[in-house]
């Protein structure tokens, strides 16, 4: 019997492109999926020559074959036919996941290995710690392998035995038709292994919930909402898959004296209206302690200075943030009567109006 051209059957051109091809057998294969058309013997045949010409189409080289020797070229080169639909889901199983959303397109199977999930921390550090870098200590449950059965879930001296139902294989088949239909063994729902006698203590499950203690770095600069990824530390994966990763999300603890934005520091200090009007040195308290900050004369309420280099350190290097200090002008609730005398004739030098002190005893004697 001659074979049918394979661009014929995929329905293509010669110039067709890799992804025109698969989207082309992507439309074949769902079309003539045998689990969507049991006993149709033609539909079979339909089935089996679209899988092997794209098979050939797919791959550039063996395509390169056919397009200069046609099937006798391939014949040659040992090029393998699909015989079984095992073959054919084997081999294209990515696409047939995608399109019936599990491996190979069929049902059942085998448990895999898988990683297993991820933990969060929530983690809260001072402002001192995150401009410097710390190092903090944790204690989360974690799922650790049962130390009495090392994991297998067995009791101490016994082993899992192979599952007599599906023979190991995790599936089990059964004929429908022309078909043969696999699906998840029911003994040991796909593991292919079952426990005669459980571990005790886990229960069979070959893992326990103990409290693990460890010591995570934090760099200099976090700020809150950075989150540290530390590999390995998650649960443990199933069926012999690697563990899942731990998560430590980190935030800020409220400052009594600064308020952090970014990478810089904000801070409020009080001056006497005196040392608003002719300027002074002062100390003003930093991270790393105390500096002095000169107040210009005339300095004006809410007026703010800026200190470079005195906020955080970058996280990722290079430079740091600066410190703005916001001036607060306190004014006297009481003055002594030299005090008041002195501020009155600088009122009169300056033409600003005051109250009147005689004013007030007159008002209240009246």
């Amino acid at each position: 019997m001659t074979k049918r051209d394979y661009y014929e059957i995929l329905g293509i051109s010669r110039s067709a492109s890799p992804d025109e091809i698969k989207k082309a057998y992507r439309q074949l294969a769902l079309k003539y999926h045998p689990d969507r058309n049991p006993g149709d013997h033609e539909a079979e045949a339909s089935f089996k020559e679209a899988a092997e010409a794209y098979e050939v189409l797919r791959d550039a080289e063996k395509r390169r074959i056919y397009d200069q020797y046609g099937h006798e070229g391939l014949s040659r080169t040992g090029f393998h036919e699909f015989t079984s639909f095992d073959d054919i889901f084997s081999s294209f199983s990515d696409i047939f996941g995608d399109m019936f959303g599990f491996p190979g397109g069929r049902r059942g199977g085998r448990r895999r290995p898988s990683k297993g999930a991820d933990l969060r921390y929530d983690a809260s550090i001072t402002l001192e710690e995150s401009a410097s870098g710390t190092e903090i200590e944790l204690e989360i449950p974690k799922t650790l392998p049962c130390e009495d059965c090392g994991g297998t879930g067995a009791e101490a001296g016994t082993s899992p035995e192979k599952c007599a139902t599906c023979g190991g294989k995790g599936q089990v088949y059964r004929s429908q038709g022309f078909f043969t239909i696999s699906t998840t063994c029911p003994t040991c729902r796909g593991a292919g292994q079952v426990i005669k006698k459980p571990c005790k203590p886990c229960k069979g499950s070959g893992h326990i919930v103990r409290k693990k203690h460890l010591k995570v770095k934090i760099p200099a600069g976090v700020d809150t909402g950075a989150t540290m990824r530390v590999p390995g530390e998650g649960e443990l994966g199933e069926l012999g898959g690697p563990p899942g990763d731990l998560y430590v999300f980190i935030s800020l603890k409220p400052h009594e004296t600064f308020i952090r934005q970014g990478d810089d520091l904000y801070l409020e200090v009080p001056i006497s209206f005196v040392q608003a009007a002719l300027g002074t040195t002062m100390k003003v308290p930093t991270l790393d302690g105390e500096t002095d900050l000169e107040i210009k004369a005339g300095t004006q309420p809410d007026e703010i200075y800026t200190l470079k280099n005195k906020g955080i350190k970058h996280l990722r290097g290079g430079g740091q943030g600066s410190m703005h200090v916001g001036i607060k002008v306190e004014i006297p609730r009481k003055l002594t009567r030299e005090q008041e005398e002195l501020l009155r004739r600088f009122a009169e030098m300056s033409g600003d109006e005051v109250k009147d002190p005689k004013r007030k005893k007159l008002f209240g004697k009246f």
